[in-house]
């Protein structure tokens, strides 16, 4: 019996410690969604990394995001994403083509508009590891998606103690890619062109873009 109580103190310890490690991860991810929330508009300029050793793959790259409201502006690799509130446009000045559609976002997709407030919901979270980079304590939260048949297995946040900013997104896929998003630049309140969000569709016409409309 003594053995028997034994075994539930520590099972209900332990039950009480993952609720409260939980709780507290939460009320992080609360403070960065509430920060977020309050800006009229922020810059994110980032690294980008995607690693996959079985298959040989381990790529880096850079690009940046302004983001007002729904709306965005994306830059990455040599292409440049536009919503407007009502359409996507995609610009590839390589191809000098240009696609218009409707926005339609995947259920788990990671996209620009919700690149800063993804982790609202859908998953559990835990307290994870504090980090010293170069003297910014960096706070981890992890995240597991509640949906089984999501394809990341898991997602390591770093938060900034003190500005309570996104700092680094660590993604594990199920199929071993781990993908890396490192701020370098987060900027808000920025003064922005009242066309930043606007599309021209007759300056791509004049110079020679296709426009595809979906």
């Amino acid at each position: 019996m003594k053995k028997l109580v034994l075994v539930f103190v520590l099972v209900f310890t332990a039950n009480v410690g993952m609720a409260q490690n939980s709780e507290k991860a939460k009320a992080l991810l609360d403070e960065v969604y509430n920060k977020v929330q309050g800006y009229e508009n922020i810059f994110v300029d980032f690294k980008y990394v995607l690693n996959n050793a079985e298959a040989d793959i381990n790529s880096e790259t850079r690009g940046d995001v302004t983001l007002k409201g729904d709306k965005y502006l994306f830059n990455y690799l040599g292409t440049q994403q536009l919503y407007d509130g009502n359409k996507v446009y995609t610009i590839v000045p390589e191809n000098e083509e240009v696609t218009i559609e409707d926005k339609t976002e995947e259920e788990n997709a990671l996209t620009p508009s919700k690149m800063l407030t993804f982790y609202k919901d859908g998953h559990t979270y835990a307290w994870d590891i504090l980090q010293n980079v170069q003297g910014r304590k960096i706070q981890y939260v992890k995240l597991v998606p509640i949906d089984t048949n999501a394809e990341i297995k898991s997602i390591l946040m770093g938060v900034d103690a003190e500005t309570k900013h996104i700092y680094k997104l660590i993604y594990t896929g199920k199929n071993s890619t781990t993908t890396t998003i490192t701020v370098n630049s987060f900027k808000t309140n920025q003064p922005l062109s009242k066309t930043l969000f606007t599309f021209d569709e007759s300056k791509y016409k004049s110079d020679g873009y296709y426009i595809i409309s979906n």
